[in-house]
């Protein structure tokens, strides 16, 4: 296991937040605001009219099917079209402008875009919560936080000779499709807040790339106690030309019961990820947005992810992530994409209806 500790020092002077940029908070919906979690920085806040969701809460089997794989394509299409996510190229700030854009024009959500720093680099954190309808649920607010999570940030390191602040990056893969899929999330859940019974926060983090920096630094900016009950990270999930599989990665022994609620969901609706496979992670070997939840936070924690897993009659490998190759062209299995993006919101709204009972 890589040095924590050393990373954790690294990162308690990353954690302080960036002149510059005000971080920003709009459709305030407030509805559990003692649970919501909170920037170390005084937002601003702008009011605007939200949306009367369904009294009566749609089944979780109908909820999947609003998933649109043209608008994913879509965001997928706009993330790749600005060059290069890498903080330190010029298409970053056009990849938060438009990711804010589109977050803001959902009533009913609240964004917030959190900067902290590493190694003299801005970073931002972009977050988006989802609160729970006042008054709804049979037994009401539960209490605690969940979390889905995707990096929007971008590399090409594997391409000899590439300079982060000129060259392409496209990420296409990784993450494009995770973060694509949060946009969706998004605009679905923010329809279906009568069901919820505990809010979520949909989190693009920055810095994954940096060895998770973006999403070690809000962990460590959160004041105690830690409000997040569940994690579910969703990272390279659209190229597999021989099936529909995807690795299930689990973060210590606090994980299993998260694990086996995505292995449920997956049955349980139908949704078709074969093989899904498990695989243990107690070391941060597995460099994921996940990984500093599950073994720093100790919340149960899981990515679905392709990237780690082994070369078989299942999976032949992506030797384009991390290059300049890594384009929307790619993406060669978008049906495992769409799959992909049903489990992950499947097993959240089971979590978030039924008060995260892991």
């Amino acid at each position: 296991m890589r040095a924590f500790a050393a990373v954790l020092l690294i990162l308690c002077v990353a954690c302080e937040a960036i002149p510059g940029r005000v971080p920003t908070i709009t459709s305030p919906t407030a509805a559990v605001a003692s649970a919501t979690p909170t920037a170390s920085i005084a937002p601003t806040a702008t009011a605007r009219p939200t949306p009367t969701p369904s009294p009566t809460p749609k089944p979780v089997a109908e909820i999947l099917t609003q998933i649109d794989a043209a608008k994913l394509d879509d965001h997928l299409r706009a993330l790749t079209s600005f060059q290069s996510r890498h903080p330190l190229h010029p298409g970053h700030a056009k990849a938060i402008a438009y990711l804010m854009e589109q977050l803001n024009a959902i009533p009913g959500v609240v964004v917030q875009d959190i900067p902290t720093q590493y190694n003299g680099v801005r970073l931002d954190n972009i977050l988006a919560t989802i609160n729970p309808l006042p008054g709804s649920g049979s037994d009401g607010f539960l209490g605690g936080v969940g979390m889905i999570c995707a990096h929007f940030d971008s590399t090409a390191n594997r391409t000899p000779g590439w300079r982060p602040a000129i060259d392409p990056a496209p990420g296409a893969d990784d993450n494009g499709t995770g973060t694509a899929a949060l946009l969706e999330f998004a605009r679905i859940l923010a329809a279906d807040r009568a069901s919820l019974r505990m809010p979520i926060v949909l989190a693009f983090f920055d810095g994954e790339e940096y060895f998770f920096k973006g999403s070690l630094a809000y962990l460590q900016s959160l004041p105690p106690p830690n409000p997040y009950r569940w994690v579910i990270n969703i990272d390279m999930v659209g190229f597999n030309p021989l099936a529909d599989r995807l690795d299930l990665v689990y973060y210590t022994s606090k994980s299993v019961s998260l694990r086996d609620r995505v292995k449920e969901a997956n049955q349980r609706y139908a949704i078709g990820i074969s093989p899904l496979v498990e695989q243990l992670a107690t070391t941060d070997a597995f460099i994921l947005d996940a990984a500093p939840f599950g073994l720093v936070g100790g919340i149960p924690s899981v990515a679905l992810v392709q990237r780690y897993g082994e070369i078989d009659s299942t999976f032949p490998g992506n030797f384009t992530f991390h290059t300049v190759n890594d384009t929307p062209d790619k993406i060669t299995n978008k049906r495992l994409w769409l799959k992909a993006a049903k489990l992950t919101l499947a097993t959240a709204l089971d979590l978030a209806r039924g008060g995260a009972q892991l």
